[in-house]
């Protein structure tokens, strides 16, 4: 079974769902064996089909999160969803997509994946119209390198975790926030009842590692689309860098400016221990370009301590982390069902099928119109024999079968003129003696008649030719030949039977 696996970008926060595109995607192409057939960069359209294509989720685009679940599935589970993690994202739950983690509840307490339902739709589509049926969505902090927070497993996450519409990020300090969220176009401010509850997140987790991946540069959208009244020129220059955040199987992400990049990881952190590594080895790069590299200057033209410290994490090895993960947000509607026709299969196959259709319609519509035919035919030849019935035995009170009403009259008519009927003894047992031909007379072993038939046994010693049941016919006899017997009667009797 080959599995494709391609890193889907963010979503862009400034255009609207109308304007929603997706451009060329690194992918990695994996035999049934785990071994790599292909990796480059497509469009969607382009992209080489597979049995299992498994989709990365961008970091800013999913929120990981622990909450404390009831202990129900199916359709209850996703109407309460919304209601579990209502406090903790400030974007209307109604508008996101939660999925739930596979693995068992600990304390009733599950990990939890928050994205945008609009921007899921949009993902799960673009993968059906393009022809891939089985697909997996799975977040890209599911293929950093896990750090253990074994001694969380069971404990709900803090409210500091907040979503809007625009992204998904982490409430850090005020200082942090009013950066990053003003670049993003979000809130200038945070209040300081959510800053304490995200300092006591801090507090409880820091034991925690801390994984940040940098992804690279974020491209930045025309100001003017955003409408925000607190872009500034000044941030525009600045590039912006995309990060992923895990803590333990906690995850989110953001887009934070060039200059502001330390600051950013160690609020991140906030003193446990952090370990920060830079996407490279994409497939579809140039050439001699790292297309992860972290070394970008800040406004002063110095380097970046913490980023010059970053460890090359390939693409391959987050794809492979990836595609071990078991969590898959397609759930409850975006649920993979399999292979289903989509817009493209039915364009391909709607003449064959209005062809085929056609002809299955015009194959009943003929056999209705022969069958009808047929059966007046039939009503007409009934109807003629009953009349002839009719006119030479007019004394007939019912008619049911006039064929052989009419030979059982004439038999009768025969027997009272003195005449033999076909069907009596003499008759049949004539025509067989003019039969036999070159069958011995003394060859017959038994003879017996009843009903009209005449049942002959020859002896196994004398051989029938295979011209004796025409003779039979030549003589007006009709004879069938079953377990070493001839059955033999007049063959207008058997006619009108």
């Amino acid at each position: 079974m080959t599995t494709l696996i391609v890193q889907l970008p963010p979503r862009d926060p400034a255009a609207p769902a109308q304007e929603w595109s997706l451009p060329a995607l690194p992918f990695v192409l994996l035999d049934k064996r785990g071994r790599t057939m292909r990796s480059g960069s497509a469009g969607m359209a382009l992209l080489p089909k597979a049995a299992l294509t498994v989709a990365l989720v961008a970091a800013r685009d999913t929120l990981l999160l622990r909450a404390k679940v009831p202990p129900v599935k199916g359709l209850k589970l996703r109407q309460i969803l919304p209601n579990v993690v209502e406090d903790q994202i400030i974007q209307d739950p109604q508008t996101c997509h939660i999925a739930v983690d596979p693995e068992p509840a600990v304390n009733g307490v599950k990990l939890l994946a928050v994205i945008d339902r609009g921007w899921m739709r949009f993902l799960t589509e673009a993968f059906s119209t393009a022809g891939h049926r089985n697909v997996r969505m799975v977040p890209l902090t599911a293929g950093l390198p896990a750090s253990d927070d074994s001694a969380f497993v069971g404990v709900p996450s803090a409210t500091g975790i907040e979503t809007d519409e625009d992204a998904l990020e982490p409430v850090l300090d005020a200082a942090t926030v009013a950066a990053a969220v003003t670049v993003d176009g979000t809130r200038s401010a945070v209040s300081q009842a959510r800053a304490d509850e995200a300092a006591d997140r801090v507090a409880r987790e820091q034991r925690v590692p801390v994984v940040a991946a940098m992804l690279g540069t974020v491209v930045t959208t025309d100001p003017l689309l955003a409408g925000d009244a607190t872009f500034t020129p000044a941030l525009a220059e600045v590039p912006r860098i995309e990060l992923a955040i895990a803590r333990g199987r906690l995850g989110e992400g953001m887009a934070v400016p060039a200059n502001a990049l330390d600051a950013t990881l160690n609020a991140v952190a906030a003193g446990a221990p952090l370990t920060v590594y830079r996407l490279s080895a994409i497939p579809g790069a140039e050439p001699g370009i790292d297309s992860g590299a972290s070394h970008w200057p800040d406004a002063h033209g110095a380097s970046q301590p913490i980023s010059a410290r970053a460890i090359a994490l390939p693409f391959e090895s987050v794809a492979r982390a990836a595609l071990a993960s078991r969590f898959d947000l397609c759930q409850f509607e975006f649920a993979s069902q399999g292979w289903r026709p989509g817009r493209r299969t039915w364009r391909l196959w709607r003449l064959p099928a209005l062809l085929a259709l056609a002809s299955v319609l015009v194959t009943v519509v003929g056999l209705n119109i022969q069958w009808f035919t047929l059966s007046r035919e039939r009503d007409a030849l009934v109807s003629q024999q009953t009349e002839t019935l009719l006119s030479a035995f007019p004394r007939t009170s019912v008619v049911l079968e006039p064929a052989s009403q009419m030979a059982r009259q004439l038999d009768q008519l025969r027997l009272a003129a003195g005449q033999l009927s076909p069907s009596d003894f003499l008759s049949l047992s004539a025509g067989l003696s003019r039969s036999l031909g070159n069958v011995p007379s003394d060859g017959i072993a038994s003879i017996a008649y009843r009903e009209r038939t005449l049942t002959v046994t020859f002896k196994p010693t004398v051989h029938v030719d295979p011209g004796f049941e025409s003779r039979l016919a030549g003589n007006g006899l009709a004879g069938q030949q079953a377990n070493g017997k001839w059955t033999i009667k007049s063959a207008s009797a058997g006619n009108a039977k």
